[in-house]
């Protein structure tokens, strides 16, 4: 949407609304809001809620993001596609210093456009253009539209760290290569046992390149998207079945076995199926690589799957405690999926920047083969479902992820209420 036309789009609810209750403009309107509190204070008198009703009616028709604020920057009301598109975020828009700042300081008729950058619970960008309106003698509201600018800054940077990162992690194989290359041209030119050796490496530094190149692009993908909140509904036995029939191929010729503890009945929960099944597989892909070493040990897999609370998941990690949104005190419930193994586990430095991108534990044989970007694609999918990811590990024990998803949809704001609180919410404790 153009800047001209967000303007238009204010501009034009202003007249639709004052069409719908039949304000009429008024010689004396001048000389009475100026007499309230000055016609421009923050304390102004609120709309009456016979007013307000009737302009959100028409309100409501605009297909738009739309919000009503008092003068004070407080939510009156967010039109359906307000909740479409930012949905559980409109208090935090809000509460940001930016458009609060702008709302303060209009006064009848003014406008004001800001930009504002979010970063909790995810990375949005948010254009806001605020109108201040007088719908009556010392009563006046602040109609909000806002545009979601986060595709467009989320393609921004996959082009930025696209370049860097790929600069940066194919200079290795790629010099690798090159050495190969040239040897091959000389030294070992006539030398068909040296060339059979130097061609196999060169297939693997090859094969490398091009696991990091689709990691690359899939971690893109994600990004592109994590703004948008699923709309479908995951069956745990689906998920599992998909990804027992997608892990074979993990699993086949090696040290590797996956069990499965999945209790009948397990209700569904609101998610990407997709992005669900590449999460467990990503941990599974990990727990083989991990869990392996040079003696080739047996490796055993297990996927658990249980109903329960954000809660329970913290009393089982503790401090392992690596990656999750806030949550209100565990009461909300949802369906955990956690992927054990019996490898020689994780030292407990390492757990709060396993979800970095590139991060790779130092001496584990997945260093080798890995990308480092495995978990990173999977901290964005579970931010894109508000869900939590915790890890429980031992070092010579083995390691416990666990992805938790929520039923339903997050929602914090009162929908069905006129008057939203948008007031700071107290802080989390910090234990």
């Amino acid at each position: 949407m153009s800047v001209v036309a967000a303007e238009n789009i204010v501009a034009a609810l202003g007249v639709l609304g004052a069409g719908a209750m039949g304000w009429r403009m008024m010689a004396s309107r001048r000389a009475a809001a100026m007499s309230v509190a000055g016609g421009d204070s923050v304390h102004a008198a609120p709309p009456s809620a016979d007013a307000l009703s009737r302009m959100i009616e028409t309100l409501d028709l605009v297909p738009a993001a739309v919000l009503v604020l008092d003068a004070g920057g407080r939510i009156l009301h967010a039109g359906p596609g307000a909740w479409e598109l930012f949905g559980d975020s409109l208090g935090a828009i809000m509460r940001h210093p930016a458009p609060l700042s702008a709302v303060l300081g209009l006064r009848d008729g003014d406008r004001a456009e800001v930009d504002m950058m979010l970063d909790v619970p995810i990375r949005r960008a948010v254009r806001g253009q605020f109108r201040r309106i007088s719908i009556g003698p010392g009563q006046s509201v602040v109609l909000a539209t806002l545009q979601d600018g986060s595709e467009r800054d989320a393609l921004e940077r996959m082009r930025t760290d696209f370049v860097a990162y790929a600069s940066h992690e194919l200079r290795t194989p790629l010099a690798a290569l090159t050495g190969f290359i040239e040897t091959l041209r000389g030294p070992a030119a006539d030398d068909p046992s040296a060339q059979q050796r130097f061609l196999e490496v060169m297939a693997g530094q090859a094969g490398r390149m091009q696991r990091l190149l689709d990691r690359l692009l899939m971690l893109s993908r994600v990004q592109m998207i994590e703004h948008r909140k699923p709309r479908g509904m995951v069956s745990p036995a689906a998920i599992v079945s998909r990804v027992r029939d997608e892990a074979m191929p993990l699993l086949e010729g090696g040290p590797a076995s996956l069990t499965v503890d999945l209790p009948a009945g397990l209700p569904d929960f609101a998610g990407d199926a997709d992005q669900v099944v590449q999460v467990l597989l990503n941990l599974i892909e990990n727990a083989i690589k991990y869990g392996s070493d040079e003696r080739d040990r047996a490796v055993t897999i297990g996927l658990r799957v249980r109903q329960t609370v954000p809660a329970a998941l913290m009393g089982v990690v503790g401090a392992g405690k690596i990656h999750g949104p806030g949550m209100e005190g565990g009461v909300r419930q949802g369906i955990a999926f956690t992927v054990t193994d019996n490898g020689p586990g994780i030292e407990a430095r390492h757990l709060p920047r396993l979800t970095e991108r590139f991060y790779r534990v130092e001496g584990s044989s997945a260093r080798r083969t890995g990308t480092g970007l495995g978990l990173a694609i999977v901290k964005h999918i579970i931010d894109r479902h508000d869900g939590r990811l915790t890890v429980e590990s031992r070092v010579g024990k083995g390691t416990a992820f666990t992805v938790w998803f929520p039923f339903g949809e997050v929602v914090s704001l009162k929908r069905h209420e006129t008057v939203i609180d948008t007031s700071c919410p107290q802080p989390a404790d910090p234990g």
